[in-house]
C-alpha cells in the first residue's frame, strides 16, 4: 500500500466507524418519555379510568385492534399494504402477548414515538405521528384504562408477511425525522377556545387526516393541520376514497353546515350522506360517543379549514332534467338507466335525492363527484356495514351487488349515477370494477362494537 492510500485509509476507517456508530445509536435509541421517573405503581382512580376510557374513544383505539368476529384490543385485524400484510397487536394488559409489562413511560414510547417496549419501530399505520398531540394528562388516563379497564386477552401476535428486507425497522427512525412532527398540541392564541378543541381532535387523538389527507411517496401524511391545504383534503385508503373534510364545495363539505357535520357525527346520518365504509366503524365506536361539546368542536374546526379552487372549480347544482330520461324509452338509449331504475331507484329516488336522512342521495355528493370512483364501486360491490346508533342497529343498509350485477353492469350504472342529476364525475371503468373486486370482500353485517367501556 503506497503512501497516499495508506494516509486516505487511515482518515476514511476511522470516520466511518464513527459514522456508523452514530447512526446506530441513533436508529436504536429509545426516546425520552416525561413518564420516565414516574412512580410505578400506576393510578387506579376509576375517575382516572373512566377519562381514559373516554380518550380511547375519542382515538378509536378499538377500530384497528379488534379483528372481526374477535375481542376488542386483541388484535389481530390485517392490514394490507403495498409491501405485505401486517396485523394489528394485542393491547390488553395480558403480561405475555399483550402490554401488560409496560410502564406508563412505555406505553407512552409506543403510543407518541412509534417505540414499543422492546425498542422495535411502529409501522406508521399505528398512527402515532397524530397521538404525538395528545396531552400528557390523556396519555396517563390512557394508560390506567387500558390497564385497569380492560379485560386480559391471551392472544398471539401474527407476524408480518412484509419480506425481507423490507421488513428492517430501523428505516423507521430516519422516516420519523424525516415526516414525523413530534410535540403535544398547542393551542393556537389567535384562535378561540372551541377551534382549539376541534383542532386538538382532528389533528391528534382522532387522528382524522390518518385516512383523510394524502400520501406521498413514503406513505408519509402531505399535512399534519390547518396550516397545510391539503390536510384532510381527501385521500385513496383500502379501497375507500376519504373525501375532503374541508369546504370543497363538490368533494368536501363546503354545502355542510356546523349542525350538518354535528348530526352526521352523532347520529351517523343527514340530509346530506350516510356513513359507510370505514367511517362505519368510526362512528359505531367513536364519534356517536363524543360529548356534545366535543363534536361541536370538531365541526366549528372543520367547518374554518378553506377550500381549495383548484379541486372544484366550480360549485355543483341539481339539474333534473336526466330524470325524463329515465322513462321506458330513455333507458333503453342510455347505459345504465335501465339497471338504475331496477335496482337502485326504489331508495334512492328516480331523482337521485334519496330518502331525507334515512337513504343518502346519490345526485351531488362527493362520491358521485370526486374523480376517483374507488368509493362507489366498493359499496356496489360489497354493500356497506350495519350502523349501530346507540346500541340500536339501522333498518336500512346497502346491499352487496357483487353477485347480482357483472362488472359491465356495475361500470354502467355507476357512470350513469356519476353523470346524472349535475354529477361530474369521471366515467367508471369495467378495469376499475375487476380491481377492486379481486381485492375486496362483502361488508360484514356484525360490525365490531365495543360493549364495555
Amino acid at each position: 500500500m503506497n503512501n497516499r492510500l495508506k494516509k486516505i485509509f487511515t482518515v476514511v476507517v476511522p470516520v466511518s466507524a464513527v459514522l456508523v456508530s452514530g447512526m446506530s445509536w441513533f436508529v436504536t435509541r429509545v426516546p425520552a418519555s416525561p413518564f420516565d421517573q414516574t412512580d410505578p405503581q400506576e393510578e387506579r382512580a376509576t375517575a382516572l379510568v373512566a377519562r381514559g376510557g373516554y380518550v380511547a374513544r375519542l382515538a378509536d383505539c378499538v377500530a384497528c385492534h379488534t379483528a372481526p368476529g374477535g375481542t376488542a384490543y386483541a388484535g389481530g385485524l390485517k392490514m394490507v399494504t403495498p409491501m405485505g400484510a401486517i396485523f394489528a397487536t394485542n393491547i390488553t394488559p395480558d403480561r405475555d402477548t399483550g402490554i401488560g409489562t409496560y410502564t406508563l413511560a412505555d406505553f407512552d414510547r409506543a403510543l407518541r414515538s412509534g417505540v414499543a417496549k422492546d425498542g422495535h419501530r411502529l409501522y406508521p399505520a399505528m398512527p402515532y405521528p397524530s397521538y404525538a398531540r395528545i396531552s400528557d394528562d390523556d396519555v396517563r388516563a390512557l394508560y390506567a384504562y387500558f390497564m385497569h379497564g380492560v379485560p386480559v386477552v391471551h392472544q398471539e401476535n401474527r407476524k408480518s408477511t412484509i419480506p425481507w428486507p423490507l421488513n428492517m425497522r430501523w428505516p423507521l427512525a430516519l422516516w420519523n425525522v424525516t415526516f414525523a412532527r413530534f410535540g403535544v398540541y398547542q393551542p393556537d392564541a389567535s384562535k378561540d377556545v372551541q377551534w382549539n378543541r376541534g383542532a386538538y381532535l382532528v389533528e391528534g387523538a382522532g387522528h382524522c387526516g390518518a385516512c383523510h389527507t394524502p400520501r406521498g411517496l413514503a406513505f408519509n401524511e402531505k399535512g399534519a393541520d390547518s396550516h397545510s391545504r391539503t390536510f384532510v383534503s381527501g385521500a385513496l385508503i383500502d379501497g375507500w376514497f376519504a373525501p375532503s373534510l374541508r369546504n370543497d364545495p363538490n368533494t368536501g363539505l363546503g354545502r355542510w353546515s356546523e349542525d350538518d357535520v354535528f348530526h352526521f357525527l352523532k347520529t351517523g346520518r343527514n340530509t346530506h350522506a350516510v356513513v359507510f365504509g370505514s367511517m362505519t366503524e368510526v362512528f359505531n365506536n367513536s364519534t356517536q360517543f363524543f360529548t356534545d361539546d366535543d363534536l361541536r368542536a370538531v365541526a366549528h374546526y372543520l367547518k374554518s379549514l378553506p377550500t381549495d379552487g383548484q379541486r372544484d372549480t366550480s360549485s355543483w347544482h341539481y339539474e333534473p332534467t336526466q330524470t325524463a330520461a329515465l322513462e321506458p324509452a330513455g333507458q333503453q338509449r342510455i347505459p345504465g338507466a335501465q339497471i338504475y331504475m331496477a335496482q337502485c331507484r326504489f331508495c334512492h329516488g328516480v331523482d337521485g335525492r334519496g330518502q331525507g336522512q334515512w337513504i343518502p342521495p346519490l345526485a351531488g355528493v362527493a362520491s358521485s363527484l370526486a374523480s376517483d370512483s374507488s368509493s362507489a364501486i366498493n359499496i356496489t360491490l360489497n354493500g356497506s356495514a350495519r350502523i349501530v346508533a346507540n346500541g340500536i342497529p339501522d333498518a336500512y343498509r346497502m346491499p352487496s351487488y357483487r353477485a347480482q350485477l357483472s362488472d359491465k353492469d356495475i361500470a354502467d350504472v355507476l357512470t350513469f349515477i356519476r353523470s346524472s342529476w349535475g354529477n361530474r364525475g369521471a366515467r367508471v371503468l369495467v378495469s376499475d370494477i375487476q380491481k377492486l373486486r379481486d381485492k375486496t370482500v362483502p361488508a360484514s353485517s356484525t360490525p365490531v362494537i365495543l360493549k364495555t367501556q
